[in-house]
């Protein structure tokens, strides 16, 4: 068997132990697994209502698995690709995503506050009804995700890409946009009370019947945004920013012409990559270790010595 295959092998191993581990008592908090770790391919793994807290996905491939209702609370996610992965109503608070890949993959109703990401991409995601409350996610890829009424409140998305996001009636409270992209982005009846959009790009994005009563937005750019259906806007909010003449805003309140200014947004990747590279190493280890340990455990045994002959009886 290829290194491979043995590495796989032994993944399925440890999957069916920890699934019935499960199953045995699925009420039962101390079957939850303290340190799981994963490092191989599990593509469309059927893991729906499985109790993965704490478990670490370093360098793995769960394209298109079923994680439906999971319990993964404080997951690790290290440079690991879940693209496509149905991960509706799963649990996640706490979780980290360090490079980690979840194109296209199904959010729909999870639980992912307090989730700590760098680098991760959520392009096309569906993020409806998320909690995304208290998470950091800087530099992440959002591009064309859907997160229609999700709840990003105090949330850090500085440096991240938003564009053509569905953010219709989503809770932006206090949400950091800093040197954000969301451009194209609809954000239709969405609270963004008190938001920072401090350098960021809001070029062609609709703010109609959004509040939008303290944001800031030094240095922001609204070429072309649609602000004319936004409540709580005043003029010195607009003081502050730039647009052009697509800009629509209020009735009475004016902005003044970018006139070509380059605002250049600088996001420091350097600790994805190092979290990426970091997965790579460990995975690759981790798959040496399970290779060794499986040819250890299918390599013959030497034969037991015959048993000395009993001394005849008296």
């Amino acid at each position: 068997m290829s290194r491979l295959g043995i590495s796989i092998a032994v993944l399925s191993l440890a999957l069916s132990g920890l699934f019935s581990q499960a199953y045995a008592a699925p009420n039962d908090e101390r079957d939850v697994a303290k340190l799981t770790s994963f490092g191989g391919m599990c593509v469309r793994c059927e893991l729906a209502g499985r109790k993965l807290t704490g478990a670490q996905f370093t360098g793995a491939n769960f394209a298109n698995a079923i994680l439906i209702g999971s319990d993964l609370r404080g997951a690790a996610f290290y440079g690991s690709n879940f693209a496509n992965a149905d991960l509706t109503r799963a649990d996640l608070r706490g979780a980290e995503m360090r490079g980690a890949n979840f194109t296209n993959a199904n959010f729909t109703d999870a639980h992912l506050s307090g989730v700590e990401s760098s680098g991760a991409n959520f392009q096309g995601a569906n993020l409806t009804r998320v909690d995304l409350s208290s998470a950091e996610l800087h530099g992440a890829n959002l591009l064309g995700a859907n997160l229609s009424k999700a709840n990003l409140s105090s949330s850090e998305l500085n440096g991240a890409n938003l564009a053509s996001v569905n953010g219709r009636g989503g809770n932006f409270r206090n949400t950091e946009f800093n040197n954000a992209n969301l451009s194209g982005g609809r954000f239709d009846g969405a609270d963004m009370r008190g938001a920072e959009f401090n350098g960021a790009t809001l070029r062609g994005a609709v703010f109609t019947g959004a509040n939008l009563r303290g944001v800031e937005l030094p240095g922001a750019m609204l070429g072309g945004a649609d602000l004319s259906g936004a409540l709580g806007l005043d003029q010195d909010q607009l003081d502050e920013a730039c647009g052009d003449a697509g800009t629509r805003l209020p009735r009475g309140l004016v902005v003044r012409p970018c006139r070509g200014r380059d605002i250049r947004v600088v996001v420091d990747f350097n600790r994805a990559k190092a979290d990426v590279i970091r997965a790579r190493a460990e995975a690759a280890r981790a798959a040496a270790a399970e290779a060794q340990r499986a040819t250890a455990w299918a390599a013959p045994r030497p034969p037991k010595p015959p048993a000395p002959p009993k001394p005849p009886k008296e």
